[in-house]
């Protein structure tokens, strides 16, 4: 099955695309938006602008996210007031799949000029719950690189991880952060806590080629219609990153990412700090030249003699399963497997302590 996983991540069957994705969504506690999902399957016979252009989709529509783009489309419907029909599934009310597909199949039609530009990029979730892995590996790095930080985000979108330093964390009874703050992280832990160390995070930024600005109620609602609509949790940590941001916002520079990597790694760092490169389920969004270009810029920097780590929560493309690793300089830079997560940051399955430097 993760086999066929990887297999369908490559392939171009737009329709195999959008029936792993409501799957998908249906395991992950979301089976209403799972039902909108499924219902994209009929738009494909080209009736609308939007269903002709996912039907002739040129890329990869799975690994281009296309089904969550739409859902997004869909979500900011009824979140904006402009059609809230969907509420109704949503909400669970209504779970006919034939009825889902036809109400769906009549807002592409009232709204085909709206939802068709959703499909111009993938989705920006910007998950705040995937920043307790980032948090638990600086835990792990703490006594072997020294407890001063200075952050780097890869692919930050509205920079709800770059604020990770006022979020309060919850890791297995493992507590870090203001215990006051509105953005409260506690996921499901399993395995031993990660062990308390101090955690000093000396400055904090993000990269993004669009930057969202969740200061502005537009750029924040676009934010908050990819979240599934079921998964209130979800809704209200992107609730306390709008207000966060509101009392402060995060830094954030709008550029290509190899760009930034080669400016920060170039850029002084103070003595007795460890630069971190970090960012989550961004790496496949990458063109494979721009992926190939920050490894090596990175792994020269390490090697080089800077004091630098590289902290990954990705997808691992053979397994289909979010891996947190780090990699490390000085430590000989070998990725370490520290654990794994839910993609949206429900729980976090840690065994970091086991691993050794490799």
């Amino acid at each position: 099955m993760e086999g066929d996983t990887a297999k369908l991540m490559e392939v171009r069957d737009v329709a195999a695309a959008i029936a792993w994705q409501a799957d998908h969504a249906a395991n992950n506690g979301a089976p209403c938006t799972a039902r909108v999902v499924r219902a994209q399957l009929g738009l494909l016979d080209g009736a609308t602008e939007t269903g002709r252009w996912m039907a002739h989709w040129p890329g990869r529509p799975l690994e281009d996210a296309l089904p969550l783009r739409l859902a997004g489309g869909f979500h900011h419907l009824v979140l904006s007031g402009t059609d809230t029909r969907l509420g109704a599934v949503y909400r669970g009310q209504l779970t006919d799949q034939a009825a889902v597909d036809a109400l769906v199949r009549d807002l592409v039609h009232r709204h085909d000029g709206a939802l068709l530009p959703w499909l111009d990029g993938p989705p920006q979730t910007n998950e705040a719950g995937r920043s307790a892995s980032i948090m638990a590996a600086l835990l792990w790095l703490s006594p072997r690189m020294g407890p001063r930080f200075e952050l780097n985000e890869l692919g930050a979108s509205a920079g709800v991880n770059t604020m990770i330093e006022r979020y309060f964390y919850d890791l297995g009874g493992t507590e870090v952060g203001p215990e006051g703050s509105p953005m409260q992280i506690k996921p499901e832990w399993r395995g031993p806590a990660p062990a308390p160390a101090p955690v000093e995070i000396t400055s904090l930024q993000g990269c993004d080629r669009a930057p969202v600005n969740l200061a502005h109620p537009a750029a924040a609602l676009r934010l908050k219609s990819y979240v599934w609509a079921e998964v209130t949790e979800r809704l209200a940590r992107i609730d306390a990153a709008i207000r966060l941001a509101g009392e402060r916002a995060p830094d954030l520079v709008q550029m290509d990412a190899g760009e930034w990597v080669d400016q920060r790694l170039a850029a002084p760092l103070a003595r007795g700090v460890t630069r971190v490169i970090y960012h989550s389920i961004v790496w496949q969004y990458l063109p494979p030249e721009t992926r190939a270009r920050i490894t090596r810029a990175i792994t020269a920097a390490g090697e080089g003699g800077q004091c630098l780590a590289w902290i990954m929560l990705e997808t691992n493309r053979k397994t289909f399963r979010h891996e947190l690793t780090v990699r490390h300089w000085p430590g000989g830079g070998a990725p370490v497997l520290l654990g794994e997560a839910h993609a949206h940051g429900a729980w976090v399955a840690w065994h970091g302590d086991k691993q050794g430097d490799k």
